[in-house]
């Protein structure tokens, strides 16, 4: 795909939705941390129904330790993995209150060192919560990266740099949102709908379902 093209498609989304946002609710960046960790083989929407809940009574690092790993569990328990992701989100607030004052740090080598926080976890944090230049590919991202030829990898690593050197300056803060959008609800795994699609007239892929 040339550079002409891939302006085109992110300029289209632009147009559509000018403010894209996560649909992960959260107030904090702390809040952000603990969603997106939660959000693993899981869907935000029921990520954000346990989440509303936990947030009313423990939304920052000391507030979960004074909770408890049972009590963070009870509020979590109807998350897939949810015994694995308590573990890991307890332990993650134990280091952000020993080691960084309560606040979530801003730097990928510090996210990455928190219990159960991988590379996309960290870009989506630095991404949306501090307004950093990051990229993270996710299944859908990776799919329709590959799929449209925005950005082709073998491994999500491959595609995160293609997104990142591809994608134009000016639409690279908000595309992880336009992109995990599109391939959430357009650009679906088994039968996208290439009839509704804003993009389709400057997409690569060869079997359309127009």
């Amino acid at each position: 795909m040339n550079k002409d093209k891939r302006y085109e498609i992110f300029r289209r989304w632009r147009e559509e939705n000018p403010h894209p946002e996560t649909e992960l609710n959260f107030s904090s960046p702390f809040e952000l941390l603990v969603a997106v960790t939660l959000s693993a083989q899981s869907t935000d929407k029921g990520v954000n129904k346990a989440t509303d809940k936990l947030f009313a009574v423990a939304n920052t690092p000391q507030a979960i330790l004074d909770l408890g790993e049972d009590g963070l569990r009870d509020y979590i328990k109807t998350i897939g993995l949810f015994n694995n992701k308590a573990k890991n989100v307890f332990a993650a607030c134990k280091i952000l209150v020993e080691k960084h004052g309560g606040e979530v740090p801003d730097n990928r080598e510090d996210l990455e060192a928190l219990p159960g926080v991988g590379r996309k976890t960290a870009n989506v944090v630095l991404n949306t919560a501090f307004r950093q230049l990051t990229m993270a590919v996710d299944t859908h991202i990776f799919r329709l990266a590959n799929r449209t030829g925005i950005a082709k990898g073998k491994d999500v690593v491959a595609v995160e740099k293609g997104l990142m050197k591809h994608i134009p300056k000016e639409f690279l803060l908000d595309a992880h949102h336009w992109l995990i959008l599109h391939g959430r609800y357009i650009c679906v795994a088994r039968t996208p709908k290439c009839g509704a699609c804003l993009i389709s007239d400057l997409c690569d892929f060869k079997e359309k379902l127009l």
